[in-house]
């Protein structure tokens, strides 16, 4: 599969080998406890990050992944986000400063 990572003009497409949501499980749940703790977005503290708040986030370290050419965590962070959203096709990241207008893309 192919997850669609839409930034600005540019559209970036994170390939998903098969299996790595169920192998991603275990580094899943270590995100998922780190945002438990609360989570600075962009000017907002987040006390309990909702699912959609959580993707978001991710989505911001997916962006740094591509933005790094580190294609592991990005697969990771598309894998934790289509984990956490099923349906989801990918993210349009926002780059103007605003974590939180970031959107998850269905088809």
């Amino acid at each position: 599969m192919r997850f669609k990572v839409v930034v600005g003009e540019e559209v970036f497409a994170v390939a998903l080998p098969t299996g790595v949501l169920e192998d991603g499980a275990e580094f899943f749940a270590k995100l998922d406890g780190d945002m438990d703790r609360g989570w600075q977005m962009s000017r907002e503290y987040v006390e309990q990050p909702n699912r959609t708040q959580r993707c978001q986030i991710v989505a911001d370290k997916l962006l740094t992944s591509i933005m790094n050419g580190d294609g592991t965590t990005a697969t990771m962070m598309a894998a934790y986000i289509l984990s956490r959203a099923p349906g989801v096709i990918g993210v349009d990241v926002d780059t103007a400063g605003e974590m939180q207008d970031t959107r998850l893309l269905y088809s």
